[in-house]
């Protein structure tokens, strides 16, 4: 059997980082997804879906250090089914990812704005002015498309 999960999303929660007795790193948080369509009466709509991530590691306590809610991900992994006995003898289930490998989306300095983080403030920088370049004489070359190696 093929159990295989690609996922995009916004981490809803920060990452809550535990260690085994042993020693290895346990992440959890989990990621929302957006899905936009139009009804038979064609009115637009939108659903979330939630999921819980397990990650486990290096993988773990990188993504403790670097990840915060509202930062975009994809993961990859496998569909898990959790299955326990709540406090008041109920049985309770639900699916999961185990995450294999877990890629960060966006630019280094992405904070999640949108997800009640706040706007981080930046300083103006002066503007550099440039002295203009003497344009430089390119012989024009004579190629055919078949000679391109891509």
């Amino acid at each position: 059997m093929y159990n295989r999960v690609i996922m995009v999303g916004n981490l809803t929660r920060d990452i809550e980082l535990r260690y085994t007795p042993s020693g290895t790193a346990i992440a959890k948080s989990a990621i929302a997804t957006n899905r936009r369509f139009k009804t038979q009466t064609g009115e637009q709509k939108e659903e979330t879906c939630f999921i819980d991530i397990t990650i486990f590691g290096r993988a773990a306590e990188i993504a403790n250090q670097y990840l915060h809610k509202g930062r975009r991900v994809l993961i990859e992994g496998r569909l898990v089914f959790e299955q326990w006995t709540d406090q008041s003898g109920n049985k309770r289930s639900k699916h999961s990812i185990a995450v294999d490998n877990l890629q960060m989306l966006g630019g280094r300095d992405e904070r999640g704005e949108g997800f009640g983080a706040a706007p981080q403030q930046s300083t103006p920088q002066p503007q550099q002015t440039q002295t203009p370049q003497p344009t430089q004489n390119i012989p024009e070359i004579d190629i055919d498309d078949d000679d391109i190696p891509f």
